[in-house]
């Protein structure tokens, strides 16, 4: 006989049906972790407050008309759409006509004191 009529015969294996099958899927992933919402600040009512404070400093009229009128379109798309900013844009108002005020109010002085001082002849010479 020969050898391979002495070794039992072992059944063949078969392959697998698919290879998706055959393998294991790993675990999945945990869930990010949920974030809160966060409001989105109106950009005028912000550009309303930068204007104001710049119009009590830096810029003493342009800046207050700036933050005046940028304040009131911010406080009409706050009402509309519904962002955060509402203080904001109170802020850049009040500061802004503040900086209106004020400013006329030096305007009206300087006013008054030149045209005293023209009135009073003006003519300061030696004799």
């Amino acid at each position: 006989m020969a050898e391979s009529e002495k070794t039992p015969k072992t059944p063949a294996k078969k392959a697998p049906a698919s290879k998706a099958a055959s393998q294991t899927t790993p675990a999945a992933a945990a869930p990010a972790p949920a974030v809160a919402a966060v409001p989105q600040t109106n950009v005028l009512a912000i550009v309303s407050l930068v204007a104001g404070v710049a119009g009590l400093t830096v810029l003493p009229f342009l800046g207050s008309i700036v933050a005046v009128v940028t304040g009131h379109i911010g406080r009409k798309e706050l009402r509309a759409k519904g962002p955060s900013g509402d203080g904001l844009a109170i802020a850049g108002l009040i500061t802004g006509y503040i900086g209106i005020g004020l400013g006329l109010l030096v305007a009206i002085i300087l006013f008054i004191f030149f045209g005293a001082l023209v009135a009073a002849g003006g003519y300061y010479g030696y004799k």
